[in-house]
């Protein structure tokens, strides 16, 4: 191994290997092909990172700046949370080596990606859609790229990126070497594996009849009503020699809710769901692993390989969905040999899905224990403060907040609304989507939107009346007289449409005629007598 890549490592206190690479780095470093399968959380990354990095070609200054510049390395991640962390971590490794590494993610605008690329880079490290976006528009060169790693494969099978990567595995010599990582092995895995590597060989970095889930997490299952779940998670967060926690949930909506009252309730909350922008999540990444916050409300995007330091506590807000992603959620914690606390609440209507959870995973608890944010065993089991409340006192408010870390905001990345201001998600601040109706002037201003504002704009005596006309089988049956006057009136001007309208024309416009039920016609004919159309 390269000295700077041990150096690199020891700056940030990394010192011994974990068991995923102690077995993968001798095949990894000879070139092999590799399969690395192990629970979350055991260092994966590094696994890959440091052969990656071994095999790197330096840049040498008479060489061809095409061979130079394009990616020697390809990781391919299924999350944009991921990329970040994995870029991240490979940097760190290879800062005194040069090493250029890249993230490239949707979410973000194409510009400063492409220019990344324009000007060097070693590593690239990616989401599916995004790579495959770049590579179609020649502005990613993967022709000269002879070590690639697909990183946490089975969520990727579980995302639907599994077409678009085997599409760029396509664009890639066949000449390289390819480590392909993953928690668990499915059978469309395998197929990728036997068909895009050669003769890899199969690394499982744990016993036969080790269970899925660390041993030094502490596993504690609530049936909770709903409408105190709040109340309960608050005195949670109490608990004693609690550090940073993360709650997840199953829906965008609860995730964001949660969070706000969570906020009202005095905690340093930050959350991570698709509805928000993704300068706004990394800005919740970044202040949770800062310090700033200490309280993660995720939805699953973020249970998948994101490592953060520290992290005591895992609550299940909601039942998840099957035993694979209990595992990864949990995984946040326990990490690295630590020990960590989960804590999952179930609905009375989640009771039959988390019996299918703990029958899978052998965890004995079909029955989860009544609990509410007042029993007492739930203050005993966890430790909390029996003077505990569901609101955080005041004197322990020491963290500074999701304001103060700084939201790298890169601008909306809707269509262009009136008056060329880009407005967000397509639509514009009047609420209408996309243009006006009606053709469009050079600067953007809808002319019937124009002419919209003028009418409006103009005094009420100035406005032409509102005329009303009903048509039975394609005949005028009713606002006759009142289309001619309204007509002569047009043809008048607006001389004539003041307050020097003539009384004739206003009496001659007919009254509203009420549309008649119970069998009796719905519509009169305009030579009614008077008394009928009145009624």
């Amino acid at each position: 191994m390269r000295p700077e890549i041990v150096r690199a490592l020891n700056e940030v206190g990394i010192e011994r290997t974990f068991a995923i690479q102690e077995l993968t780095l001798p095949l990894a470093l000879a070139g092999e092909d590799v399969i690395g399968q192990a629970r979350t959380g055991t260092g994966k990354t590094l696994g890959f990172g440091v052969p990656l990095l071994q095999r790197l070609r330096p840049a040498s200054a008479d060489s061809e700046t095409a061979e130079r510049d394009v990616p020697q390395a390809l990781v391919v991640v299924p999350t944009r949370e991921l990329c970040v962390q994995v870029a991240r971590d490979l940097a760190d490794a290879g800062k005194h080596l040069g090493a250029r590494v890249v993230a490239i993610y949707g979410g973000r605008p194409y510009e400063p990606q492409v220019a990344e690329l324009q000007r060097g880079v070693d590593v690239v490290v990616g989401t599916p859609g995004r790579l495959l976006d770049l590579a179609e528009q020649r502005h990613l060169v993967l022709g000269r790229v002879n070590s690639l790693v697909l990183d946490e494969a089975d969520e990727m099978l579980d995302l639907g990126f599994l077409p678009d990567v085997e599409r760029i595995l396509r664009m890639l010599p066949d000449q390289r070497q390819t480590m392909l990582f993953s928690a668990t092995m499915p059978g469309p895995i395998i197929t990728l594996s036997r068909t895009f590597l050669t003769r890899p060989t199969h690394i499982r970095a744990e016993e036969a009849d080790q269970g899925a889930i660390h041993e030094r997490t502490a596993q504690f299952i609530y049936r909770a009503h709903a409408l105190d779940k709040v109340e309960l998670l608050a005195k949670v967060l109490q608990a004693d020699e609690r550090g940073l926690t993360m709650v997840f949930t199953r829906t965008k909506r609860t995730a964001q809710r949660v969070a706000d009252d969570l906020t009202d309730r005095g905690f340093a909350v930050g959350a991570v769901h698709g509805d928000l922008g993704q300068g706004a999540r990394e800005q919740a990444l970044r202040a949770f692993r800062s310090g700033k916050i200490d309280v993660l409300v995720a939805t699953d995007v973020a249970a998948r390989g994101i490592d953060v330091t520290d992290v005591t506590h895992v609550v299940n807000y909601q039942c998840p969905e099957d035993s694979k992603t209990y595992i990864h959620r949990i995984g946040r914690t326990g990490r690295a040999g630590k020990e960590g606390v989960a804590v999952t609440l179930v609905d009375w209507d989640e009771v039959p899905r988390w019996k299918l959870i703990s029958d899978e995973l052998g965890l004995g608890v079909d029955e989860p224990a009544e609990t509410y944010s007042t029993s007492d065993h739930l203050f005993a089991d966890l430790t909390i403060p029996t003077e505990a409340s569901g609101t955080l006192p005041k004197a322990a408010r020491t963290r500074a907040g999701l304001d103060a870390e700084h939201l790298d905001d890169d601008g909306p990345r809707g269509r262009r609304g009136p008056g060329g201001r880009r407005e967000r998600g397509g639509r514009s601040r009047t609420g209408r989507s996309g243009d006006s109706r009606g053709s469009r002037s050079r600067d953007g201003e809808s002319r019937d939107h124009a002419a919209e504002v003028d009418v409006l704009d103009a005094p009420r005596a100035d406005r032409p009346p509102r005329q009303r006309r009903r048509r039975r089988a394609g005949e005028l049956v009713s606002g006759q007289d009142g289309a001619a006057d309204g007509g002569a009136t047009e043809a008048a001007g607006p001389a004539e449409s003041g307050p020097e309208r003539t009384a004739e024309t206003a009496t001659a416009r007919r009254p509203r005629r009420r549309r008649r039920r119970g069998g009796k016609p719905g519509v009169q004919a305009a030579g009614d007598a008077p008394d009928a159309a009145a009624s």
